[in-house]
Order: structure tokens, then C-alpha cells, then sequence
């Protein structure tokens, strides 16, 4: 593993991001094109995503359940933005064993469909509103092009379903979820996201506005992150979602959906990790510090077996590394894997009283006392890691964002080094269209911001907003 080389980022990224993948374990190629298994070093890291993200779900009164993978053709129909959204992704089952379906069935791309089926029938009136649900799943869209975590056809998210009594209720869940994920990718992934509202555009079918989390990665492509769509009643009218209301009225619900996925797992590679590996914030990698001993001499490995006893019963995830391999191994080993924080232990220290730390985002060294409050060092350090991590990472978005008020503008910045642009929009789409025929650019998200010039910086009319676009993944 750590004798893989791995292609320099500033020379291939692409082929570079595929390397950290492989070299890291975090998933590889399988027989099923466009699909594939992601490794224990990869599943550590989305359960850890799992765990952290479904205990805020559920302290906001969310629950977990599971809806069917097939979803009848009749009932993908019901709704015709959906059913166009998504026709070019569709994977369909057409057979039962030896037998023809009388009816196909779509292998899920989302799960609108059978949530408001469920709907339909668990509710009568408002006394059983709001209704929080989220599913942990997989999903299938067939992807022409695919690339590890980033687009697979198979991949693994979690999708928020709920349903309430008012448009304003829905309304602030759709807008609390974004919240949630906002905090997730700043504080836990120490990746500096912009949040805004999809253009009409780009949001989700059949919604009636999509709010998403933008990302940008160290190459400058953009990344959504998460998205939280409001849809108002228009599914629970196309699936006669009704309910019985305060003043004895029948009225259909509001309604809302949110989600994330295993895409995450690439955004953390390719905002932080370098030549070397895999690079992770500490909030959200699974193992935090790796203990080397140097050597095998018996207090050296007292000394090792101590702190990380010390560290795991203070709940910080530390293990020994008593595989047979050299130090020099050990070492490339954990670079690669990207454990965030390496304690060194060897006779010599010991005889001199003294530590070492080797931060993995810097390599900065760290000599300390032996005797020091171990899980009080390693438990600032770690703080200092996160809060250094999402630090480079604002100023490299903050250096890649940049400003145009001209079409030329665009076209310099775009030749130049591609990023986040905020530029004002007039809203017509020919103009969105013609922004994409310059290197395929993209509405990311509309801003609240205060515009730049009030001019459309495409055909130079009175802009209605300012929005930030980039090309994306």
C-alpha cells in the first residue's frame, strides 16, 4: 500500500485523485461497470459520516425507516417533472426469474415515490403531522461517465422525507436540514461550503425550490455537496396526500426532501489530501492517532501500550502499529491512510525523556516530555489540525473565487484558473445557456448578496441576482 506511487496533483489531478483512492484502500473496480466496492478504509470513514449526521437527525426528531428498492412504473408517473428528471438515469427490471413483469419496476434513483405512497395512507389528520422520516440506502442512476465516490452509479446516501401541516413549516425544515449540512461540511469536514437556492434550472424535478451546499475543490471544479428541496403540495397532489385539517377541511400536506452521499468521501480527497495520500480532518477520521514503537524493546511498548490505553478510554480512537514492517514503512503507511496525528516511541526517546508527534496535514515534528497529560496534548492538537485544515481550505476557495461583471470577464478567468465566479443574472435561461458554453460552466447557487453591477453579465440587461457559478463534477 504505501509503496504505490501516486501522480502528482498539480501534474494529473484527475489521475492523481484515482491514485489516492486506490493507494488508500478506500474503494476499487469491480466487474460491474460504473459501480464500485468501497473498502473498509472507505466504509470507516462513511459510517463515521453516518453516525455523526444520524445522531443531529434524530435530535431534531427525525427517525429512520426503509422503503422497497423497486418502485412500480405506475407510480413513478404519477409525477411528470420526476418522471423527466430522472428518464435518462432509470435502471428498469423487466423480468422475474424465467417470466416478463406485467408491470416494470425502476430500481430507486430516489424515493419520492414510495415516501408519498406511504404518505398517503399513514395519515388522516393533523394530529398525525408533521411526519420526520429519513432512510439510509443505496441508489441507482446510470451515469455515463463515472469516477470513484464522485458519480457511480450505485452509491450510498441518506434521503429526508417529511411531510407537514403548513408551507411554513416546511419551509424551515427545508431550510434547517441545508443548516445541518452547512455545519457538517464546515465543522466536521473542514471543507468551507457556500449554501444559496438552485436556479429553476438546476433544482431538483418536481420540486419548487432546491437549496444545496456548494463545494470547491483544490482544482477548482465545483462540487454539490447536499441539497434540501422544498416541494410544497406538489407531490402530495399528484399522490392525493390529504389530510384533515384544524377547522375539519380536507387539505393536502407540505412536503420536503433532503440528502447526502458517499460523494463527500471524494470532496474530502480533493480539498485535502496531497502527494503523499489521503489527508482527513480529525472530526471525521476514524482512527485519529497511530502509536509507532521503534524498535521492540519491552518499556517501549509499556510506554506505547499506556498512551494508547490513555487516549481510546478518553475516546479518542488511537492504534498501535505491531504489524512486521520497518518504521520507515510504518510511517509512509499512515501518510497514506491519513491518519491525522502519529505518535513515534523508541529507546532513545525514552532515555531522553521526550515524544514525538508528527502532524500528517504539515509533517511538522513535535517534541514533548514524556510525562506530559497525554489526551490533553493530543486532544489540542487535533483541535489545532481541524481548525488549520479548514483554514487552508478558505483561503484556497477564497483565492479561487473570483468576480465578473463582463462575458469577457468569464471567458479570462475561465482560460486562466477555473473556480467559483459570482457574476449577476438577468434570470432568462438563453443567458444560463450561453454561460455554459464557456467551458461548460454552470450555475452553481443563487446568493442574497448585494449584486456587483445590477447588470446581467451576459447580455448586460437588469440583473434580478447575483449567483456563483463554476464547472462541477
Amino acid at each position: 500500500m504505501a509503496n504505490m506511487k501516486i501522480t502528482p496533483r498539480d501534474v494529473d489531478f484527475a489521475k492523481w485523485y484515482t491514485d489516492v483512492v486506490m493507494a488508500a484502500h478506500l474503494a476499487s473496480y469491480t466487474e460491474v461497470k460504473g459501480c464500485i466496492a468501497i473498502e473498509p478504509n472507505g466504509y470507516a470513514i462513511w459510517e463515521e459520516m453516518q453516525k455523526i449526521l444520524d445522531q443531529k437527525f434524530k435530535e431534531l426528531g427525525h427517525v429512520n425507516v426503509q422503503m422497497p428498492l423497486l418502485i412500480p412504473e405506475n407510480l413513478l408517473k404519477k409525477e411528470a417533472d420526476l418522471v423527466e428528471g430522472f428518464a435518462p438515469e432509470v435502471a428498469w427490471v423487466t423480468m422475474g426469474g424465467n417470466k416478463n413483469l406485467e408491470e416494470r419496476f425502476c430500481i430507486r434513483p430516489t424515493s419520492e415515490t414510495m415516501f408519498s405512497d406511504y404518505f398517503k395512507n399513514h395519515i388522516t389528520s393533523y394530529k398525525d403531522l408533521p411526519l420526520l422520516y429519513n432512510q439510509w440506502c443505496n441508489v441507482m442512476r446510470w451515469e455515463k461517465e463515472t469516477r470513484p465516490f464522485l458519480r457511480s452509479r450505485e452509491f450510498l446516501w441518506q434521503e429526508g422525507h417529511t411531510i407537514h401541516e403548513t408551507k411554513e413549516e416546511a419551509e424551515e425544515e427545508t431550510k434547517r436540514m441545508m443548516d445541518v449540512y452547512k455545519w457538517f461540511h464546515h465543522d466536521i469536514l473542514a471543507i468551507p461550503s457556500i449554501t444559496g437556492r438552485k436556479t429553476e434550472k438546476e433544482k431538483f424535478a418536481g420540486a419548487d425550490y432546491t437549496l444545496t451546499n456548494e463545494a470547491l475543490m483544490y482544482n477548482g471544479v465545483s462540487l454539490q455537496a447536499s441539497t434540501s428541496h422544498f416541494f410544497g403540495q406538489r407531490f402530495s397532489k399528484a399522490y392525493d396526500i390529504k389530510y384533515t385539517t384544524r377547522d375539519n377541511k380536507q387539505d393536502y400536506v407540505y412536503q420536503t426532501s433532503w440528502g447526502t452521499t458517499t460523494r463527500m468521501i471524494g470532496a474530502l480527497i480533493m480539498v485535502h489530501s496531497d502527494d503523499k495520500g489521503l489527508v482527513l480532518p480529525p472530526n471525521i477520521a476514524p482512527r485519529k492517532v497511530v502509536i509507532i514503537p521503534i524498535g521492540k524493546d519491552e518499556e517501549v511498548l509499556s510506554w506505547c501500550e499506556k498512551i494508547n490505553q490513555e487516549l481510546n478510554e478518553n475516546n479518542i480512537k488511537s492504534f498501535i502499529d505491531q504489524t512486521d514492517k520497518s518504521p520507515g514503512f510504518k510511517f509512509a503507511e499512515a501518510e497514506v491512510l491519513g491518519i491525522p496525528l502519529r505518535i513515534e516511541i523508541g529507546k532513545r526517546d525514552l532515555d531522553n525523556n521526550q515524544i514525538t508527534f508528527t502532524r500528517r496535514d504539515t509533517s511538522e515534528k513535535i517534541i514533548k516530555k514524556l510525562e506530559i497529560d497525554i489526551k490533553k496534548e493530543v486532544s489540542e492538537l487535533l483541535n489545532t489540525i481541524q481548525q488549520d485544515m479548514y483554514n487552508r481550505a478558505l483561503k484556497r476557495r477564497d483565492e479561487l473565487t473570483f468576480e465578473a461583471k463582463t462575458i469577457e470577464d468569464v471567458k479570462k478567468i475561465m482560460n486562466t484558473q477555473p473556480g467559483f465566479i459570482k457574476a449577476d443574472w438577468c434570470g432568462n435561461p438563453e443567458c444560463e445557456l450561453k454561460m455554459k458554453e464557456i467551458n461548460g460552466l454552470k450555475s452553481r447557487c443563487i446568493l442574497e448578496d448585494k449584486m456587483l453591477t445590477g447588470k446581467c453579465v451576459v447580455c448586460g440587461r437588469e440583473a434580478k441576482e447575483l449567483v456563483v457559478w463554476g464547472i462541477q463534477y
